[in-house]
C-alpha cells in the first residue's frame, strides 16, 4: 500500500478531497532534471525516460480559469539510466499565449475573458494553444498535443518549448491528442476536426520512416466532440458519440467553457471505421447513444473489428470535470468495455469486460493494434492501478491509501518474451504530502505493489496521457 513517507517536507494537504485538488491545484514550480528521491530498487534494464503531460497552470493573475480543460500544458519526465537513481523534471508549455499573457500581465485568453476580447480574438483569429492532454514521439522528435489545435514541438532533452507546427503542411486545422500505434504497420495514426459550414474529420498517418501523410477528409452530420478513436492493421475506428458543439455559441463568446457541448442521446452514437488502405472506403451506421473518453486497443478479428474501451452512458462525466469543489461520482462511472463490430453488417454488440469503475486503459506497445491479453488502468476512482486479464476475465489491482494514480504506461523488458514481461510507470499524487511519485510495477504482479517509487519534492497536477522513449531513441513506444 502507498502511505505518507517519512521525508514529505511540505504543510499538511489542504481540505479539498484528493481527487479534486489533482485537477485544480498548479504545478508549484518549473524545473529541468534534477535527482528524485528513490525508494526501493529501480529495475537496471529499465532505461530511458517518460513523459507525461496535463493542465498545470489552473489560472492566473488571481483569477482561476473556466474549466480545467482551458488549463496550460506542464509536461513532467522522469528518466532512468539503470543506475538505481531517477531524474525529474516538470515545464509549463511556453505557448505563444501564455507568453503573450504573461507579458500583458492578465489573461487574453479563453472562456473567462470580457466578451470584447473574446470577440477581439475571433476577429483577429488569436487562441491560446494551451497543449495539455497528451504527447507523442515521433522519429525522435517530441510534440505536446491538446484537442483543438496544431502540435507544439518540445526538447525532450530540457522540455523546452520550440512551438507550433503544422508536420510540413501535412495538418489541415487540429491536430487530435490522441494518437495511436499499429505495431504491424510500423506508423501512428491520429485525426483533427475542422469546423465549418461542413465539419470535416481529418485522418493522418506518421510513418516510423517517412514522412506524415494526410489520408483523408471525412464529413460529419454535424460539429461534435470526438476526444479519442482507435486502430487496426485495417481500419481507424471513431465512435461519434453526439456531443454538439455549439458553434455559434462559441463564436459569439456566449457563456463559459462548459455551455459550449450539448449532448443530444436522441442523435444516438454513429459508428465510422475507415479502411486505412482505401479511406474512401467508410462504413458508417447508427446505435443507441453512448459516450467514451478512452480506448484501450482494437484488433481484427476475421471480418470484424474488436474494440476495447470505457463506456459511460451519458456526457455527465464532462460536468463533473467542470465542478472539481465536490467528489466527481460521474467521473468514475465509467466501464471497461468490448464492442465486435460486424462491418459487413453494419452492427456493433457490447458487452462489459469489469465491474470496476475505470479511466486511461492502455496495453503494451507490441500488441497495438492486435490481440491482446491484458488491459492496464487505473480503476475505482484512480485509486487503484490495475491490470486486467481477458483470458480469466479476472481484474487484479494494487489499491493506493492516500494516493490516485493516472494512466499506467507499459515499458517491455529488454529481451521479454511475454506480453505482460516488462513494467508500468504510473504517476500517482500523494495525498498527506502533497507529492507526486511515479510507481514503478512489475506488470506480472501488478497485485504486489511497486517495485520502486521515485519522489519529487512537490505536487504534479492531473496528467492524462504519456509517451516512454528508450534510450535508444529508435525503439519508440506509445499509448
Amino acid at each position: 500500500m502507498v502511505a505518507a513517507t517519512a521525508h514529505a517536507p511540505h504543510s499538511p494537504a489542504p481540505a479539498l478531497d484528493l481527487g479534486a485538488r489533482l485537477w485544480t491545484e498548479d504545478l508549484p514550480r518549473e524545473h529541468g532534471f534534477e535527482p528524485l528521491v528513490v525508494e526501493g530498487a529501480l529495475p537496471a534494464e529499465l532505461r530511458g525516460t517518460l513523459y507525461r503531460n496535463g493542465p498545470g497552470l489552473h489560472g492566473q493573475f488571481g483569477q482561476r480559469y473556466a474549466h480545467p480543460f482551458e488549463g496550460d500544458g506542464a509536461v513532467t519526465a522522469i528518466r532512468f539510466d539503470g543506475t538505481g537513481g531517477a531524474l525529474g523534471a516538470s515545464r509549463l508549455v511556453q505557448s505563444a499565449g501564455l507568453v503573450a499573457e504573461r507579458a500583458a500581465g492578465r489573461i487574453l485568453y479563453g472562456t473567462g475573458v470580457p466578451w470584447l476580447r473574446k470577440m477581439s480574438n475571433l476577429v483577429r483569429g488569436r487562441h491560446k494553444n494551451t497543449a495539455n492532454t497528451s504527447v507523442v514521439m515521433w522519429q525522435g522528435r517530441l510534440f505536446a498535443l491538446m484537442e483543438g489545435g496544431l502540435p507544439t514541438e518540445l526538447d525532450p532533452r530540457d522540455l523546452a518549448t520550440r512551438g507550433e507546427t503544422d508536420l510540413d503542411g501535412t495538418v489541415v486545422s487540429m491536430f487530435s491528442a490522441h494518437p495511436h500505434r499499429v505495431a504491424a504497420r510500423r506508423a501512428i495514426y491520429n485525426f483533427g476536426l475542422e469546423y465549418g459550414r461542413q465539419t470535416r474529420l481529418h485522418v493522418y498517418e506518421l510513418p516510423d520512416a517517412a514522412p506524415a501523410r494526410h489520408l483523408a477528409a471525412i464529413p460529419l452530420p454535424f460539429a461534435p466532440m470526438v476526444h479519442d478513436f482507435i486502430a487496426t492493421p485495417s481500419h481507424l475506428v471513431f465512435f461519434l458519440s453526439p456531443v454538439k458543439v455549439q458553434v455559434p455559441r462559441m463564436l459569439l463568446g456566449v457563456g463559459d467553457f462548459g455551455d459550449y457541448f450539448r449532448w443530444r442521446p436522441e442523435l444516438g452514437t454513429e459508428i465510422i471505421c475507415v479502411r486505412i488502405d482505401a479511406p474512401d472506403q467508410v462504413v458508417r451506421f447508427t446505435v443507441d447513444a453512448f459516450y467514451q473518453w478512452h480506448f484501450a486497443n482494437a484488433h481484427n478479428y476475421g471480418t470484424e473489428l474488436i474494440v476495447d474501451y470505457v463506456r459511460y452512458a451519458s456526457f455527465d462525466s464532462f460536468t463533473a470535470i467542470g465542478d472539481m469543489t465536490r467528489a466527481p461520482s460521474a467521473l468514475y462511472e465509467g466501464r471497461p468495455h468490448r464492442a465486435v463490430i460486424d462491418l459487413a453488417g453494419r452492427t456493433l454488440v457490447d458487452h462489459a469486460l469489469s465491474d470496476h469503475s475505470a479511466e486511461f486503459p492502455t496495453v503494451a506497445p507490441r500488441v497495438t493494434g492486435a490481440h491482446h491479453g491484458y488491459t492496464y488502468l487505473a480503476v475505482d476512482g484512480l485509486s487503484a492501478v490495475g491490470k486486467l486479464d481477458h483470458a480469466s476475465g479476472q481484474l487484479v489491482a494494487h489499491a493506493l491509501t492516500t494516493a490516485r494514480a493516472t494512466e499506467p504506461v507499459f515499458v517491455p523488458r529488454p529481451g521479454g518474451t511475454r506480453e505482460d514481461d516488462g513494467w508500468l510507470l504510473v504517476l500517482c499524487h500523494d495525498g498527506p504530502s502533497s507529492r507526486a511519485f511515479v510507481g514503478v510495477y512489475d506488470a506480472a504482479r501488478v497485485a504486489d505493489g511497486p517495485l520502486a517509487r521515485a519522489w519529487f519534492d512537490h505536487h504534479v497536477p492531473i496528467t492524462f496521457h504519456g509517451v516512454f522513449a528508450p534510450s535508444d531513441p529508435v525503439a519508440i513506444t506509445l499509448k
